[in-house]
């Protein structure tokens, strides 16, 4: 089974993956809090109430993921997760110097400043056979496509409109970009779950 690199975020309906001054969250992850299955992490304080379709959806993203690729802002914002993704798999971060105090030994944390091809790379080989490659939305999953190295886009849309903001996408050198789909959908709460193939010419 060939790895694959996806991305995938929450998205208003008129493209934004968080409000002005990154604000719109409690709109654009309403539907993490609305359901009757309780989805645990591998933070015990960080647990979601999905919808049963919902849960269905996020449950197979999970299982399919062997590594993730994110950058250092959300390193630092999320403050390396304690640790510990919630995801429980190993973290490339792409960053033009490793943080103090890292990397640790404890922590399955892989510092990469070689750019994102090399940090793609490293993490295809931490996933393991069969598990794809998850790399957050923003700048990370832009270099990736403009790389050619992105092969589907998981869109989580919610119906609201929050006005500006930041894009799920921006900036891209290779635009435009076509996409095969939907290749699967499902319609939840607050919430439709859409997934893309990349098409490269």
């Amino acid at each position: 089974m060939i790895t694959k690199v996806y991305t995938g975020a929450s998205m208003s309906l008129d493209g934004y993956i968080s409000g002005p001054d990154e604000t719109g969250f409690d709109k654009l992850f309403k539907w993490y809090e609305n359901g009757d299955v309780t989805i645990e992490t591998t933070h015990p304080e960080l647990t979601f109430r999905l919808t049963d379709v919902s849960a269905t959806h996020w449950r197979r993203i999970v299982q399919k993921t062997g590594a993730l690729v994110v950058g250092r802002k959300l390193f630092d914002q999320t403050q390396g997760w304690g640790g510990n993704h919630p995801m429980g798999v190993p973290v490339v971060v792409v960053t033009h110097s490793v943080p103090d105090g890292w990397p640790r030994p404890d922590a399955p944390f892989h510092f990469v400043t070689e750019g994102v091809e090399r940090a793609v790379a490293l993490a295809r080989e931490l996933a393991g056979e069969g598990k794809h490659v998850g790399v957050n939305a923003g700048t990370i999953a832009q270099q990736c496509l403009d790389a050619g190295l992105l092969d589907e886009v998981g869109v989580d849309l919610v119906p609201v409109l929050l006005g500006g903001g930041t894009p799920f996408f921006t900036d891209l050198k290779g635009a435009p970009y076509e996409f095969e789909g939907p290749i699967s959908l499902a319609e939840g709460k607050d919430v439709t779950h859409l997934r893309y193939r990349v098409r490269y010419a």
